[in-house]
């Protein structure tokens, strides 16, 4: 894992990003993000990019805006987590069982990369689908990280049917060996999503809870 964050974070394939993230002040991080959590972890999360002021000031996935805090507030509601604040990365945060990521590892513009990012960032993706072998429940936050998930699962020869996103969307995926795993979707907790009403903590509590019963459920 280590060798994967190293090259993950002197990444400089896609130069509109890599001259967007540099373009914050001196204490920011400015590097492409690094996941958070357990590799062994069954539970894993998957969100857009990191946020201009989150991510890529603090340096870590889902870190340091209010996105971050609202994914945190649900995950502690339903034991995942032992706070439900996600402001530094030294704020002591712990996930249990969980590994948060993204689909795009630098922050874009507006946050909205376009297709030639999205692509060129699926082959750390589908690194770390590949080291997490553990992992029994996928949760997409958004259309991006779904197509995204969808994208790599096939490449790597998983059988995925063809469903699109929405939220509370749930896909069995069968991977070549036979096993089970599954796909879950959920809207973005951003702060458009939350104060229209698109989501709410409640909403996005119960897709936990769904990931951690099928977790439990025997196949």
């Amino acid at each position: 894992m280590e060798n994967f964050i190293s090259r993950l974070i002197a990444c400089d394939k896609c130069p509109r990003l890599t001259q967007y993230r540099k373009s914050f002040p001196d204490n920011y991080w400015k590097k492409p993000v690094p996941p958070n959590g357990q590799i062994d972890a069954e539970i894993v999360i998957v969100g857009l990019a990191p946020a201009g002021n989150g991510g890529n000031r603090t340096g870590r996935m889902f870190t340091g805006d209010e996105s971050s805090n609202n994914l945190a507030n649900a995950l502690y509601a339903v034991g995942l987590s032992n706070q439900p604040f996600s402001v530094s990365k030294d704020d002591g945060l712990k996930l249990f069982n969980v590994y948060i990521t993204s689909a795009v590892k630098c922050a874009p513009p507006q946050n909205k990369p376009n297709k030639d990012e999205i692509i060129n960032c699926s082959v750390f993706l589908e690194e770390e689908v590949r080291i997490l072998k553990n992992t029994k429940v996928y949760i997409a936050l958004g259309k991006i990280a779904w197509d995204s998930l969808i994208y790599v699962f096939k490449k790597i020869g998983y059988n995925v049917p063809n469903v699109r996103f929405y939220h509370g969307a749930l896909v069995k995926v069968v991977k070549p060996d036979m096993s089970i795993i599954w796909l879950v979707g959920s809207y973005h907790p951003s702060p458009r999503n939350m104060k229209t009403g698109r989501l709410t903590i409640n909403m996005l509590i119960e897709i936990f809870n769904t990931a951690k019963m099928l977790v439990n459920t025997k196949k």
